[in-house]
């Protein structure tokens, strides 16, 4: 039998890269390639910058180091090679045992829809995991259950206008007690005959009827008329009564920002010589419910000694020593507190203007 010789001239063979990293990082480099080469993945714009691991294998013998890193096989020269064995069997050397650096041709089989799937869960489990987000849906139901929290008493009616003027004439009696005093004034003549009314003493209470300020005050004027038969006011009070001045501040302090509730209260503010805000004034003599409670005309104007007898049943101002302005500020604050509900009702759909 006559013997096939074969003249093979393989050229320089490329040189080999040494892949990088741990075996995991081997498999998912050469998923990812055979996936690029299947058209499941894009190839990259820039290769990633090849950086020498600590942990790459070892040279092989021959192999010469590279700038990236890698080891680079030198080439070898052209050779001609026979087929035939030294037994003389003829048969033709394994190209894969002959040369190292030639890999196999992909099998047919790996087209199929089985080894694609297969190969693609594989390269998605080699990925990091990612937390996902939450979805629409669940955004919308998280915001829901929020505002439910926020509001709820959201299908409750609401009345803005009557919401401001509550707020304006009324949200402080019930929900802020404290921003509401009392305040009664005594008065001396001053002027020609005595004719000018000028203060002498102011006493403010709080929603409690607690004292908060009780000064005897020295009008700027020479006192003419002590009218103590009413104000209790006398001589030796005015020695170390405070000035009109400083005293005026210090109650002005108190009033303003506050329900000021008072009997005929137009009189004090003329003596203090201030003007309060009307939506902020409550004038028990001037509220109609209370003088239904006392069985007295709507509209009449009557004295606080008989509203406090005939609604309190207390007397006040008795007696030749005077009225005592403490006594008359509680009194009012009383009377007031009876009908603040039904008249604090009424002010929010009739605000008063200023």
């Amino acid at each position: 039998m006559s013997t096939l010789l074969l003249n093979l001239d393989f050229g320089e063979p490329p040189p080999k890269k040494a892949l990088e990293g741990n075996a995991k990082h081997r498999n998912f480099v050469k998923k990812r390639r055979l996936l690029e080469r299947r058209g499941f993945l894009s190839k990259k714009n820039q290769p990633p910058i090849k950086a020498p691991k600590l942990h790459s294998e070892p040279p092989k013998k021959g192999e010469t180091p590279t700038v990236d890193g890698t080891w680079k096989t030198p080439s070898f020269p052209k050779k001609k090679k026979t087929a035939a064995s030294s037994n003389g069997s003829g048969q033709p050397l394994d190209k894969k045992a002959a040369v190292s650096w030639l890999t196999p041709a992909p099998s047919k089989k790996a087209d199929s829809v089985a080894a694609k799937v297969d190969l693609l869960g594989e390269f998605q489990s080699a990925l990091p995991k990612i937390n996902s987000h939450p979805t629409r849906s669940q955004k919308k139901s998280s915001q829901k259950k929020s505002s439910k929290k926020n509001h709820p008493q959201k299908n409750a009616p609401q009345n803005s206008t009557q919401a401001h003027s509550e707020n304006k004439c009324s949200g402080a009696s019930q929900k802020l007690p404290w921003k509401m005093v009392a305040i009664d004034c005594e008065m001396v003549g001053t002027g020609p005959k005595g004719h000018v009314s000028s203060l002498a003493r102011c006493s403010i209470v709080n929603y409690n009827g607690d004292v908060l300020y009780d000064e005897y005050i020295l009008p700027p004027c020479h006192i003419v008329d002590y009218r103590t038969r009413w104000s209790g006011i006398r001589k030796q009070h005015m020695v170390n009564a405070t000035p009109f001045k400083i005293a005026r501040g210090q109650i002005l302090k108190i009033l303003t920002g506050k329900i000021v509730v008072g009997h005929a209260i137009h009189n004090d503010f003329k003596a203090l010589q201030y003007f309060h805000p009307k939506s902020l004034t409550r004038d028990t003599s001037h509220i109609p419910p209370l003088n239904r409670k006392a069985d007295c005309p709507e509209n009449a104007t009557m004295s606080l000694k008989h509203l406090t007898k005939k609604l309190l049943n207390r007397d006040i101002q008795v007696g030749k020593s005077g009225h005592s302005s403490v006594e008359d500020a509680q009194a009012t604050m009383e009377l007031y507190k009876l009908v603040e509900a039904e008249w604090e009702e009424h002010l929010a759909r009739n605000p008063p203007t200023d």
